[in-house]
């Protein structure tokens, strides 16, 4: 595995891992759901509710494809396998993907504000610097505003094994 992708790999288990315990559980893609949720309050109770269930389908995915022993948990040696195996996952990061960009669209004119898109990359856990650097990885149209699909795409291939030249910013620490 590349050591980009590998370095992806931590940060997203890092990320994953809400509760901060060491491992991913049910209850902490609810608790980045609900953060999440709380991050778009104008996004409406459809949104809100596509946005849970992605996040919820996304651990159901993982649970059965990474919990190998079968104790509720994904540790870290388990959960490596979704770079080294993306097409186990491409559905679920698919709805993942949409659900996030589309929350963060309230208005649905396939453009997400940077105020926005920053809370909701909070709510997720990134730090600031690396959300405006990404933002603008995205090309903004002005500085204000960034595409939907250009940033439902790079969620997409933060995932894929063989990416390269994800942005740097990406595989740094999480917000503390």
């Amino acid at each position: 595995m590349r050591e980009e992708a590998i370095a992806r790999v931590q940060l997203v288990f890092t990320l994953f891992d809400a509760d901060g315990n060491g491992v991913i559980e049910a209850d902490d893609f609810e608790l980045m759901a609900q953060r999440v949720v709380a991050a778009v309050p104008d996004a409406g109770a459809d949104r809100h509710e596509t946005m849970v269930n992605a996040f919820r389908a996304y651990w159901q995915t993982l649970a059965e494809e990474l919990d190998t022993n079968r104790d509720g948990r994904v540790d870290y040696a388990e959960f490596q396998d979704i770079v080294l195996t993306p097409e186990r996952f491409s559905e679920a990061v698919t709805g993942f993907a949409d659900a996030l960009t589309a929350i963060a669209d309230p208005d649905g004119d396939g453009m997400v504000e940077r105020p926005t898109f920053v809370a909701v990359m909070r709510a997720i856990g990134f730090a600031p610097h690396n959300i405006h650097a990404l933002f603008d990885a995205l090309e903004p149209a002005g500085a204000k505003q960034a595409s939907v699909p250009a940033w439902t795409e790079a969620i997409k291939d933060y995932y894929r094994p063989d990416a390269t030249g994800i942005a740097d910013h990406l595989v740094t620490a999480p917000a503390g």
